[in-house]
């Protein structure tokens, strides 16, 4: 019994049209491969390094002592994590500019010891106390940023001044006790020791990033579809967003096999989220980016650079203030050692190892995130092998080093690249 011609040729276009369409998902899962390895071919490395530093140390942490890796270890990792980690954010917005702040531990160390003074000593409300630490914090990122502004100060210089200036303070307020403790049953101590998020909720926030890339990458594809350009494939989006979401659920439930996921790490994640919005999405993100980049191109094209160095200071300042509230509610103490010593290393040497530029112009707020981790997870796998905190100086050191270096490389290679 013969076919109708016409349904032959229907049955046929059918089954071209479905080659093309594997054709062109596979042309876009190795488009999206090898434009991966061009990025990295010229220079854009990305979180790379950092990712395939965590991976290393992970593998080797955990050959020597299985407990690294257990689910409650990584939850105190985390809470850790949060208190330099917040400082870190801070140390980006002037780095992005080319600049450095040196006095940010000295800087969280006063705002625990205000904390301590107003809340404990002088009976203030707790949430009055941190207001007033944000506020000093605020007010000495303005006095930087004048001193730069206005004298032409290097902020090296300024920062270094205002790092012993707000040691001596914090010293003076204090006074010979040096150590004030907070009281355990408080929010602010719970908040930093010992509340977790609930599981199910800890779980729905694991699946909001992929499913906010699915979103903008898709807006992004009708955008650049309705102005003719090339787009990516959607099947490419669909890949990276169920990969990431899987990786997410699978961190959340393996730490929910512990005690959880922290508020305090939570609050650290939201910070650098909407930091790196505020850098990316928005006005004065592309204004600190393109100061970064070339001062003086910035100020011909209309740029406020002295508003912009600004807002860098102030908050770079007020959030080494909310790290240093964080710190003291993780130690339910307020002492003279707060903010000393490597808490000004660990919160720069964040910002560099996860990709932020030391040369300005480029880093995002995930720098910090995934830097901060790298560090703690150094500084947690020496402390379980029973190890010297020398070791630990001299490992953070030469992973700071390489971290500038590989800076270096990449940015020689995106300029010869760029040149080419």
């Amino acid at each position: 019994m013969s076919q109708n011609p016409s349904n032959t040729a229907v049955q046929t276009q059918q089954r071209l049209d479905r080659s093309d369409e594997r054709v062109r998902h596979d042309e876009g899962i190795l488009d999206m491969v090898w434009g991966f390895i061009d990025r990295v071919r010229s220079g854009d490395l990305g979180m790379l390094p950092v990712a395939v530093g965590l991976i290393v140390i992970s593998i080797i942490f955990s050959a020597l002592n299985p407990v690294f890796l257990a689910p409650n270890n990584l939850v105190n990792l985390l809470f850790d994590c949060a208190t330099v980690g917040v400082i870190s954010l801070g140390i980006i917005c002037v780095l992005v500019l080319g600049e450095i702040d040196l006095s940010v531990g000295s800087m969280s160390g006063l705002a625990s010891a205000m904390v301590g003074v107003l809340w404990v000593n002088s009976g203030w409300p707790i949430a009055a106390a941190i207001f007033a630490a944000l506020l000093v914090g605020a007010a000495v990122g303005l006095i930087y940023a004048t001193l730069y502004n206005r004298l032409g100060m290097p902020s090296f210089i300024a920062t270094l001044a205002g790092l012993l200036a707000l040691l001596g303070m914090q010293l003076y307020i204090l006074g010979p006790t040096g150590s004030i403790n907070l009281p355990y049953a408080s929010s602010l101590v719970r908040f930093g020791q010992i509340l977790i998020m609930p599981d199910w909720l800890s779980h729905t926030l694991a699946l909001v990033p992929g499913l906010v890339m699915i979103g903008k990458g898709m807006r992004t594809m009708r955008q650049r579809q309705a102005a003719n350009l090339s787009a990516q494939p959607l099947g490419a989006l669909i890949i990276k967003a169920v990969v990431l979401t899987v990786a997410l659920e699978a961190a959340v439930f393996y730490l929910n096999l512990g005690r959880g996921v922290p508020w305090m790490f939570g609050l650290f994640v939201a910070l650098a989220v909407i930091l790196n919005y505020a850098l990316t999405r928005t006005k004065w993100g592309r204004s600190m980016f393109a100061v970064g980049g070339n001062r003086e191109a910035a100020r011909r094209s209309g740029i406020n650079v002295r508003r912009i160095y600004m807002s860098a200071f102030v908050l770079c300042s007020t959030l080494a203030t909310l790290g240093g509230i964080l710190s003291a509610s993780r130690l339910a103490s307020s002492s003279q050692q707060a903010g000393t010593g490597d808490v000004n290393l660990n919160a720069i040497a964040a910002a560099v190892i996860g990709g932020t530029s030391l040369f300005g112009g480029r880093g995002s707020a995930y720098s910090a995130l995934l830097g901060i981790i790298v560090i703690q997870a150094i500084s947690n796998g020496l402390t379980l092998l029973n190890l010297s905190s020398s070791l630990r100086y001299m490992i953070t050191g030469g992973v700071l080093a390489i971290a500038v270096i590989v800076d270096s490389l990449a940015r020689r290679s995106r300029v010869s690249h760029g040149r080419a």
